[in-house]
């Protein structure tokens, strides 16, 4: 796929609500949750990470570098999944490897707010986003073992493409992985 950077600005159209979630962009106080609740085991070995350890100084820098960057250029959006009554940090979503028609999406949720439908809810806010971006397809991959991950994409609308295909995850890890695509 050939990348086509969206242009304007990614935070145009941020932050995106419903009674129960946000997606914003990240703020300095969420960096403290989101490297605590990397540690978490379940984050660790789905989450595919590219770092092994992350600190809230790590994600402080993050936060007013690469993150900051990437949503002023159109090429990345790591946004966090908060609760609207509280902005707290339940989460992370995010839209990378951009084209002119779609983009490809990933998720974790923070182990305090498992069961909750959290991801449901993020992925339907990400839906909308996506939408007011132009974007007509939205891509997801995970491990043929993440069964929750796979649940919550066929109830969010995704459909499975292909077959599992060994691949380099973003952590650097070789895994077979599952491809779905939603049609917006």
């Amino acid at each position: 796929m050939t990348s086509s950077p969206l242009k304007p600005s990614l935070l145009k159209h941020l932050p995106v609500s419903n009674p129960q979630l946000s997606l914003r962009a990240m703020k300095q106080a969420d960096a403290p949750a989101y490297a605590a609740d990397t540690m978490d085991a379940d984050v660790k070995q789905f989450g595919h990470l590219p770092l092994e350890h992350y600190t809230p100084e790590i994600v402080s820098e993050m936060i007013d570098g690469s993150i900051a960057d990437g949503l002023r250029s159109g090429e990345l959006a790591v946004l966090t999944i908060a609760v609207t009554a509280s902005d707290r940090f339940a989460g992370s979503l995010v839209l990378f490897d951009f084209t002119d028609h779609d983009a490809e999406i990933g998720y974790w949720v923070a182990p305090d707010y498992r069961g909750q439908n959290i991801a449901y809810k993020a992925l339907m806010l990400a839906a909308d986003y996506a939408r007011t971006l132009g974007l007509r397809q939205l891509r997801a991959r995970t491990v043929t073992d993440n069964s929750a991950s796979v649940h919550v994409l066929h109830k969010a609308g995704f459909v499975k493409t292909g077959l599992p295909e060994a691949e380099t995850t973003p952590s650097g890890k070789t895994a077979l992985i599952l491809e779905f695509t939603l049609q917006l």
